[in-house]
């Protein structure tokens, strides 16, 4: 796979080895060292995918990550941080990350998900940034229409907008906490039992008689939408 790469990145060994591995996997790589300098290139050109770190010079990757989703809701962005707390990834994902990978990482997981997050990108016709697709389950969010394998799948609003979450982070575990706080709202005072209630109405819905299924559990830890390619169809 090719593809234009901004890698905003300043500790030096980190960002030499990425650089390598990424010209190595075919892409174009443009490095920054700073935040300001990360924005700048960042709202300069088109890019595949931005990988940003969040403790950089200048100004901090949340803040280039806050800056860059004001003007651009559709380019895919991985954070790389040291930080592994579950307000960090929460953070960042309510800014507009797609994913999160945590220092140390291994570059094969990492290269995977980069090569998932541009793969959907350009599955989204004519840079809508309303459709969602993964495997043959795609998702309109301006007409809340949802369908696989082309065949129309009804949702209660509720289902929908935890479907639509799930898509707006593809290959994201999230947090039973995350999800009841994003879609129930903040001051919603409920069990997360109630999370797992309506992951198993939409398993019903958009998983059962698929060979594929997309809607997968991370035990003790929450449930995510698995990357899956367009192939994967119903048997």
């Amino acid at each position: 796979m090719s593809g234009n790469v901004l890698l905003v990145e300043d500790e030096q060994k980190i960002a030499r080895v990425l650089e390598l591995e990424l010209r190595h996997e075919g892409y174009r790589v443009t490095l920054a060292k700073n935040g300001p300098d990360g924005l700048e290139l960042a709202r300069g050109s088109v890019w595949d995918v931005i990988l940003l770190n969040i403790m950089l010079p200048g100004i901090t990757g949340l803040e280039v990550l806050e800056k860059i989703r004001e003007t651009n809701r559709t380019v895919p962005v991985i954070l790389l941080t040291a930080r592994d707390s579950v307000p960090d990834k929460v953070t960042g994902l309510d800014l507009g990350a797609n994913d999160y990978v945590t220092k140390p990482f291994a570059i094969e997981e990492l290269m995977a998900r980069i090569r998932g997050l541009i793969r959907l990108s350009r599955l989204r016709p004519d840079g809508d940034d309303s459709v969602y697709r993964t495997a043959d389950l795609v998702l309109d969010e301006k007409s809340r229409a949802v369908k696989r394998a082309e065949e129309p799948i009804d949702l209660t609003p509720r289902e929908f907008e935890l479907l639509l979450y799930f898509m707006k982070h593809p290959g994201v575990v999230l947090t039973r906490e995350q999800i009841l706080s994003d879609v129930w709202g903040y001051d919603f005072a409920g069990d997360t039992n109630l999370v797992d209630v309506y992951v198993r109405y939409l398993r019903q819905k958009i998983d059962e008689g698929y060979k594929t299924k997309l809607l997968q559990t991370s035990r003790g830890v929450g449930y995510y939408l698995k990357h899956s390619s367009p192939e994967d169809k119903q048997t």
